[in-house]
């Protein structure tokens, strides 16, 4: 049987010394601003069939990668860490042959969209650190807004042999119901088959107390169009999906624009995309 497997989703400890968690300061997001530990996600996920997760990384500092597979290797359900080096580091070819052992060590993120560089993923050095990520075959999430995104095609070029994953669909306007540019640049970065995208962040773009899954199916239909469910994963992005809807809120909106798809496609984007995108450990 195809395992769920939440390709998208978060910890974090209130307070923890050494992180930045200036992300959870805005009074918007106070709904949030506590810890979130396993134990948290167990009981979000204790009514849906999701059977594993990966953990995303929050920051930019190593001290988070052992933090999490600290976790991992204590908790089975958590499939794999997308961790952090510092691409633009003389080091990063050292950090990078840290964790590339670690069965659980799946991915690299960086939290692009918020450098005050629109164009920092296409700094020179940084770009020294994504050709590492390609010559040691570990993905890295595209981490963009709206007005990154074009990126995408830049570097699906340089690194062809570099999977990248977009995550949150760029972040479109599901709020405003707007498709433009983001569709443009969405539906281009698609042509490129190292280019995967991640279902996720779709209800804390829309309208955080009325959305309804009507409001994402017309992003999700874009998506299946453009990407096909083979290259597509579901992805809470818990606990942040809290600020607009509960967990199985997340997963049964999601579950319920796929209907029209047949089961073996379905299970592509609820599973198998994201076992096969980040060459998940089996349980």
């Amino acid at each position: 049987m195809t395992e769920i497997i939440d390709s998208h989703q978060h910890f974090w400890v209130l307070g923890m010394e050494g992180y930045d968690q200036s992300f959870l300061s805005d009074k918007k997001r106070a709904k949030i601003r506590q810890s979130y530990l396993p134990q948290d996600l167990e009981a979000a996920t204790s009514t849906t069939p999701v059977n594993r997760s990966i953990f995303v990384q929050t920051q930019h500092h190593v001290a988070e990668n052992d933090w999490a597979l600290a976790l991992a290797d204590r908790h089975d359900f958590i499939a794999g860490v997308v961790g952090w080096v510092d691409l633009a580091s003389t080091s990063c070819e050292d950090q990078i042959l840290t964790y590339k052992d670690y069965p659980k060590f799946v991915g690299v993120r960086h939290v692009t969209h918020d450098e005050p560089d629109k164009d920092f993923i296409l700094r020179d050095d940084v770009l020294k650190g994504l050709a590492l990520l390609e010559k040691h075959q570990l993905p890295f999430d595209l981490l963009f807004f709206q007005h990154h995104l074009h990126h995408a095609v830049t570097l699906a070029k340089a690194f062809p042999k570099l999977r990248l994953v977009i995550d949150h669909l760029s972040n479109p306007s599901i709020a405003e119901g707007l498709f433009g540019l983001w569709e443009k640049n969405f539906r281009a970065a698609a042509e490129f088959p190292n280019i995967f995208c991640k279902l996720s962040g779709m209800i804390t773009q829309a309208s955080w107390k009325t959305w309804t899954a009507s409001d994402l199916q017309p992003y999700v239909d874009i998506a299946i169009e453009a990407f096909g469910p083979n290259r597509l994963m579901f992805g809470s992005d818990w606990p942040v999906c809290l600020l607009a809807g509960t967990y199985p809120e997340v997963y049964n909106s999601l579950n319920q624009i796929l209907t029209r798809l047949d089961e073996s496609e379905r299970m592509q984007i609820l599973g198998i995309t994201a076992q096969r995108f980040y060459q998940l450990p089996k349980p």
